[in-house]
């Protein structure tokens, strides 16, 4: 009874759900609608429930090959690395940062005990020091110490090799996004507070200093920042008022200086391993490394800041530089109204680390509310130290086309003062400005006194030490209710004549600043003594009778060992000469050079080729319901290099986002240079940062290419992954050809296309202007423009025969379309004559260059101008090691084209250049078709390039509109098929396009590529005459190679 009851139910349903179908038929009728309407709306729902099957069956497929993938890696981790169940090598997409999971899974186990170790030194110890430390403060207590559950992340480690042998150096790039809570109570003032949650990121050195020869074979830890780290701290309690706009920021930077009064250079904290170690103080307060001296030379082409009426005006900038080494900061002149400025100043300033240590220039409008931001530069002081004197115009990060012209010397720190004569006198000879410059530091390491005088009630004093050289005078700590004071400290001096300085100390009680003794050094003694260095206790002046304070005077001759020639004097500009008086540039025309005379760096540029490819495991910040409901990110990606700044698409709702963007920048081998990755998660009023990186540019340079994965700095978790490629230009146009095809396969789907050559282009100057009858001669200057891109040279002083002596790059698409077009006018804007330069006519000459006078067209009758031109290909790998394998020959079109390209339609993914220069084979039956089919591992996509198709058969009177289908087998699925345009009229089609197929190398190597090659009959009808078909086996075809073959098309009716 059961099975019949089912039965009936089943038939039921079957007849209800038929008797659905004809409802639509019925509401047609009761509306009084046609049968073409019912059609429509069936055409319409079957279309929509095809697409919501085929979307759901991708969703299927893609989980499917993730989840088998994401299997057979970690079977293989499992295998072959011997990991444990479940877990990936921590190092495999990491050759230059190691990522240090072990030491993360370490900390996230130690945390715990973490806590309750920082609970009892807060308690146990900090507690009763501030008690201590003020009157109005003894009943002071921590409430609460809890260090939450999240620890403290190692996103990367990476080691140098130490000055000596005994020195490990190990920076750590560590994140703490915790939720720390510590509360404060003052119960004398009912006064609660504290802080709940706090970031922190930076770069943390470790020095494993000195080794043993016993265990624990390393003698101390010595750890600092080496520079300031990033700090957001959440308070509470009554400090919500620094929460307030305004205050937030006094009190971050108010810790922030407590941190780095202890673990930002020079500070550097000490914790020894072994008992008694001698080397403690001299680890605790090393002698510096050296001593850089930078000289402020001047800037170029800076952005105008200054606008008037609402920005119709422009007006020009008040720059000043903001230069920093570590905590060291000084701030130049002002120059009022002025884009390229020279400032002629000399600082100088203590390195105490390199690798590591940074200069760091900001460029700033000066204005009345808020300065506004011209640039900024960066380089690593290992750059100077390796140079010893490294003179450039370095590019400005986000200042446009901005440059800062500076000097950087490496002064040599001598223990002896046989080359002190010397350095005073070659001092006497610069003129530095606000200071002069020094011949020699002096540090004074403050360790101790003892005995020092009791206060008149008997108590002990709270002293401190005040140091001063001349009018500069450094502060100790204080020390609470001693008389027998533990500093450990350390001071540094610049000395301009040792010989004839003194530095004098005052040991003061902090509490009066009533004085407990003084003494007086004369720095003659210091260079008498041995390896001029002082070590003994000095008796105090005005103080007791046994009163020693015990400390280290350090003296250090500061010697530039420049190379040959390192002391002469600075190179000109980029693109601009120092010219002499009555020489080339004076604008005689008796004179007259007969050649341009650019800069010995003009032409050496390169092209930064850089792919942004994807990201992983990036942090969600969309969160709801208070982070009740998580979310995602909507991430973009800001790339900065060479004052160049690229935005990505914006990716939604997405924590792994695929850009598969180029970007292409022109890049000179400038030291100190990084390629900077900024991403972002996109909202409504305020982005989020989700991470940052960079790559040194000189790595990019040298290497060539660099593809990796890299780790994002500031967060907790994320890493990208980039492709930087730099491209030489190189004079010969033999493989500009196999450029353009290879640039149409790498071509991404969405960006402007590749450049195939980069031309430079050096204005020297120009002569025989035309001059208006009784006016002035013209202040002239020159725009040059290829395609949307222009720019200008600066405005000469009046004079017909005006010298730039600039140069400019430009990133060429299409050497054979394109066009150089330059323009000479006056201050007004009114046309003194006109270039244009055809791209080919560079192609056509000798070493793609050309060199000398050239008439300008629509000005006076003698006007001319004197520039060179020159054009590089850039030749990537991929073609060099095509270009190297002597590959056959491609074929070529021998017969010209008779129809013009049309009907591209939406279908046309990307249009390549022609196949030029190769040769055709003998004519087949039924014609050859011409394709390209490569496999991208980058993006897994598998590529194929239609590019055309010669002698095909007609099989009709008429000529045919051939097009070519493509199907990847056995899947002939609407997902795997594709199709090219249709050309009018012809039996020599070129199509030039390219399609994609997302599969994996291995699923590619499975399938069968299937061409047919059909006309259509009519555009009333439906049928197609079929002209030949092409099969080929994908796992026959080096899909590695990418290039372009001939294959014999098919009768229809044959068999694979």
């Amino acid at each position: 009874m059961e099975r019949r009851g089912a039965a009936a139910a089943a038939a039921l349903g079957a007849l209800g759900r038929r008797l659905l179908w004809a409802l639509p038929a019925y509401a047609a009728g009761l509306l009084g609608l046609g049968a073409g309407a019912v059609l429509l709306a069936l055409a319409l729902y079957a279309g929509w429930r095809r697409r919501r099957r085929a979307r759901e069956r991708g969703l299927r497929l893609a989980a499917r090959l993730q989840h088998d993938e994401e299997a057979a890696v970690r079977a293989a981790a499992a295998a072959g690395l011997g990991t444990a169940r479940g877990e990936l090598p921590a190092w495999v997409t990491f050759p230059d940062v190691e990522r240090a999971e072990w030491l993360n899974k370490v900390l996230a186990q130690a945390w715990p005990f973490f806590g309750r170790y920082m609970e009892k030194l807060l308690v146990e110890n900090v507690a009763p020091a501030i008690r201590a430390s003020n009157t109005h403060l003894q009943t002071f207590t921590f409430t609460k110490v809890d260090m939450g559950e999240k620890p403290l992340r190692v996103l990367g480690v990476r080691s140098h090799p130490g000055t000596h042998k005994q020195q490990i150096l190990l920076d750590l790039n560590v994140s703490y996004v915790g939720d720390v809570q510590i509360d404060v109570e003052v119960k004398k003032f009912f006064c609660k507070a504290g802080v709940k949650g706090m970031q922190l990121h930076g770069m943390l050195r470790i020095i494993l200093e000195p080794l043993l020869g016993d265990v624990p074979i390393v003698g101390a830890l010595t750890m600092f920042f080496i520079r300031r780290p990033t700090l957001d701290i959440n308070w509470t309690g009554m400090t919500n008022l620094l929460d307030i706009p305004g205050l937030s920021s006094v009190s971050d930077t108010m810790i922030m200086d407590a941190i780095s009064s202890y673990l930002v250079l020079p500070n550097r904290l000490l914790v020894p391993l072994v008992p008694d170690l001698h080397e403690a103080a001299q680890l605790r307060c090393p002698l510096p490394r050296g001593v850089v001296r930078v000289h402020l030379l001047g800037a170029r082409d800076l952005q105008s800041k200054d606008r008037f009426m609402r920005g119709l005006v422009e007006g020009k900038s008040d720059p000043y530089a903001v230069l920093r080494v570590g905590t060291q900061v000084v701030t130049s002149r002002v120059i009022d109204d002025n884009l390229n400025p020279t400032w002629d100043e000399v600082y100088e300033f203590i390195v105490h680390e390199v690798p590591g240590q940074e200069i760091e220039v900001e460029l700033f409008d000066k204005d009345p509310d808020q300065d506004d931001l011209l640039g900024r530069m960066k380089l690593d002081l290992g750059e100077v130290l390796k140079a010893r004197v490294l003179e450039e115009w370095f590019p400005l990060q986000d200042g446009g086309r901005g440059r800062l012209r500076l000097r950087l010397e490496w002064l040599t720190l001598m223990s002896d003062a046989s080359k002190l004569d010397e350095v005073l006198q070659r001092n006497r000879t610069i003129a530095a400005k606000p200071d002069p410059p020094s011949a020699a530091i002096l540090v004074v390491y403050l360790d101790r006194a003892q005995e020092l005088p009791l206060k008149k009630s008997g108590k002990e004093p709270n002293p401190m030490v005040q140091v001063s050289v001349q009018d500069v005078t450094r502060e100790s700590k204080v020390v609470y209710n001693t008389a027998a004071p533990v500093w450990e400290d350390a001071f540094r001096f610049f000395l301009h004549d040792p010989a004839h300085q003194d530095v004098d100390i005052q040991v003061k009680d902090d509490m009066r600043q009533s004085s407990l003794g003084s003494v007086s050094v004369h720095l003659s003694r210091l260079l008498a003594a041995p390896e001029l260095t002082l070590r003994q206790p000095f008796a105090l002046e005005r103080s007791g009778p046994r009163s020693r304070l015990y400390m280290t005077l350090v003296l250090r001759v500061l010697f530039l060992d420049a190379p040959e020639g390192g002391c002469g004097p600075p190179p000109a500009p980029p693109g601009q000469l120092d010219l002499q008086p009555g020489g080339a540039g004076a604008g005689s025309s008796a004179e007259r050079p007969s050649k341009a005379s650019p800069d010995p760096q003009f032409g050496t540029e390169h092209v930064l080729r850089i792919h942004l490819l994807e990201a992983e495991n990036l942090i969600a910040k969309d969160n709801f319901l208070k982070g009740m409901v998580r979310g995602k990110s909507d991430p973009y990606a800001k790339v900065r290099v060479a004052g160049k700044v690229f935005r990505s698409r914006v990716v939604k709702e997405e924590l792994n986002p695929r850009w598969n963007e180029v970007y292409e920048v022109v890049v000179d081998s400038v030291p100190g240079q990084d390629v900077e990755f900024d991403l972002f998660d996109k909202d409504i009023d305020k982005d989020d940062f989700l991470g940052r990186c960079k790559v040194p540019l000189r790595r990019v340079l040298s290497s060539r290419v660099v593809d990796e994965w890299l780790p994002l700095e500031e967060v907790k978790s994320g890493r990208l992954h980039v492709r930087l490629e730099s491209l030489a230009p190189c004079p010969s146009a033999a493989l500009l050809e196999q450029v353009l095809h290879a640039n149409g396969l790498l071509q991404p789907a969405r960006g402007e296309e590749l450049s195939a050559a980069l031309l430079s282009v050096f204005v020297d100057r120009a002569a025989d202007l035309p001059v208006r009858r009784g006016s002035k001669p013209p202040a002239a200057c020159a725009s040059l423009a290829v395609r949307d891109v222009s720019v200008k040279t600066k405005t000469c002083a009046p004079s017909s025969e005006p010298v730039w002596d600039e140069g400019f790059s430009f990133l060429i698409k299409r050497p054979h379309g394109e066009s150089l077009e330059l323009q000479v006018r006056d201050e007004g804007g009114q046309p003194l004559g006109a270039l244009s330069l055809p791209l080919p006519q560079l192609l056509a000459s000798e070493g793609l260059a050309v060199d000398g006078w050239f008439p300008l067209a629509g000005g006076g009758p003698g006007g001319q101008v004197l520039l060179r031109a020159q054009l590089g290909v850039l030749v990537s790998q991929d073609v060099e090691g095509a270009a190297g394998d002597g590959g056959d020959p491609e074929p070529q079109d021998v017969e010209p084209r008779q129809e013009e390209e049309s009907g591209a339609g939406g279908q046309l993914r990307q249009r390549l250049a022609p196949a030029e220069g190769r040769a055709e084979p003998a004519e087949p039956p039924l014609g050859r078709l011409q394709l390209s089919l490569c496999y991208r591992a980058d993006e897994r996509k598998l590529v194929a390039v239609v590019h055309a198709c010669r002698k095909l058969r007609a099989v009709s009177k008429d000529l045919p509109d051939p097009y070519v289908s493509l199907v990847l087998l056995p899947d002939k699925s609407r997902a795997t098929k594709r199709k090219t345009s249709a050309q009018r009229k012809t039996l020599n089609p070129d199509f030039n396009e390219k399609f994609e197929w997302d599969l994996s190398l291995e699923e590619a190597g499975r399938r069968k590529l299937e061409a047919h090659v059909k006309s259509t009959v009519s555009f009333m009808s439906r049928e197609k005459e079929a002209l030949g078909k092409l099969h080929l086996d994908l796992a026959q075809v080096d899909l590695s190679e990418g290039g372009a073959h001939w294959y014999e098309l098919r009768d229809e009716r044959s068999s694979p």
